[in-house]
């Protein structure tokens, strides 16, 4: 299927019903998808569809369940909260609750959802899959998780009436693997405005243009540990290294975290954080890295880019398509190749020019309203009969 911007509805047409699944939630809980949703959801409901998120009620005390927000609906059914068995059975309850609603899609992301598109097919439902990236290949699941997961990612791919996939690698790759087409819908960047207050920056003890940043969920393939082992060697002076991401007391890996910066007065882990107070942090970082072994599309690259903020990332092939120059790169567990390059970039600042091309380029070409009109015009072609087989 071919789609593009221009395919957009326009405000004449039926608003679409459209059920969302596979999330953990869509208000304060981090993670990738999380994100995404939190972007692109708000731009659906104004392009004529009316969204509801089915979010895990672990996540989410009564207190403070909310029924709306920002024009969508949201909806709380139960999971267990322990890894797979958490997904498998609340996107089983959640297909079992669209086949009683009936929405005229039923959106699922991720690969471990989309064990289910079967059922939902089973059930009528019209279902549209996001593969987000390989999830099998994630360093904390065991053989069985993996093979779950890789068979969520076929099963997702063969029976979704239309795929959607968020980079040119992973579309490669289900083409390659499957030989099925996919709608290639790349995340955005926001829309920001480098923030002048330093609230944030007081409350962790860190200064302007003098810290690290890593924006992501503690785990153990994002290796955050790989950023605490070359900022320690590198050791540069007057620096700290400032580690965003929700700590969890019942994880392994958020405690050996935890364990670490306890022992070090320069590393600094703020837990989750988001609104004004995640808008300073990246405004006045001096260097941001993502060490990560996988990602599908990395959302916090395109944002920290958007506020001109020096990048490092790992050389996996989602970060490589991004237009950083090749000196910006490092290999996946490299600690003192990392090391050096923090040196590098704590001596030296990145030419103004460079950050400002990148600022310019992510703008360009990846936008979460286009992401939005080709997502609505997805949904406009599934919901009229459109199939990725026929």
């Amino acid at each position: 299927m071919a789609v593009t911007a221009e395919g957009a509805a326009p405000p004449s047409e039926a608003r679409l019903r459209i059920m969302v699944l596979g999330l953990r939630g869509i208000i304060d809980v981090q993670g990738g998808i999380e994100t995404h949703a939190r972007r692109l959801y708000p731009l659906l409901a104004r392009l004529g569809c009316d969204i509801e998120i089915v979010q895990r009620s672990p996540y989410y005390p009564r207190e403070r369940r909310r029924r709306e927000w920002r024009r969508l609906s949201l909806t709380y059914l139960w999971s267990p909260k322990a890894r797979i068995a958490e997904t498998a059975v609340h996107t089983l309850l959640g297909v079992l609750y669209a086949a009683v609603k009936r929405p005229d899609v039923l959106h699922l992301h991720a690969v471990g959802p989309a064990v289910l598109a079967p059922l939902a097919r089973l059930f009528g439902l019209r279902v549209v899959v996001t593969h987000h990236g390989a999830d099998y290949e994630r360093e904390k699941w065991g053989p069985v998780a993996k093979a779950v997961l890789r068979t969520g990612e076929r099963l997702g791919i063969g029976f979704a009436h239309q795929p959607i996939v968020v980079s040119p690698v992973l579309k490669e790759t289900v083409e390659t693997r499957y030989g099925i087409g996919a709608t290639l819908i790349p995340n955005g960047a926001p829309i920001a405005t480098p923030r002048r207050t330093y609230d944030t920056l007081h409350r962790f003890g860190v200064t302007p243009r003098r810290y690290v940043l890593c924006v992501a969920r503690l785990d153990p393939g994002k290796r955050q540990h790989d950023l605490i082992a070359a900022f320690q060697t590198a050791r540069p002076a007057g620096w700290k290294l400032v580690i965003v991401g929700e700590i969890q007391p019942d994880d392994d890996y958020c405690q050996k975290l935890v364990a670490e910066a306890a022992r070090d007065p320069d590393i600094v882990l703020t837990g989750y954080q988001s609104g004004v107070a995640l808008h300073e942090l990246y405004s006045h970082a001096g260097l941001f890295v993502l060490p990560s072994a996988g990602e599908g599309h990395p959302i916090a690259l395109l944002e920290a880019a958007i506020y001109e903020v020096p990048l490092l990332a790992s050389a996996i092939p989602a970060n490589l398509a991004l237009p950083l120059p090749r000196n910006r790169y490092f290999p996946v567990g490299a600690t003192q190749a990392l090391a050096r390059q923090l040196e590098i970039m704590t001596e030296c600042e990145a030419p103004p020019g460079e950050t400002q091309a990148l600022h310019a380029a992510i703008r360009a070409n990846y936008s979460w309203r286009k992401a939005a009109e080709l997502t609505s015009s997805v949904y406009r072609y599934v919901a009229r009969g459109g199939w990725q087989h026929g």
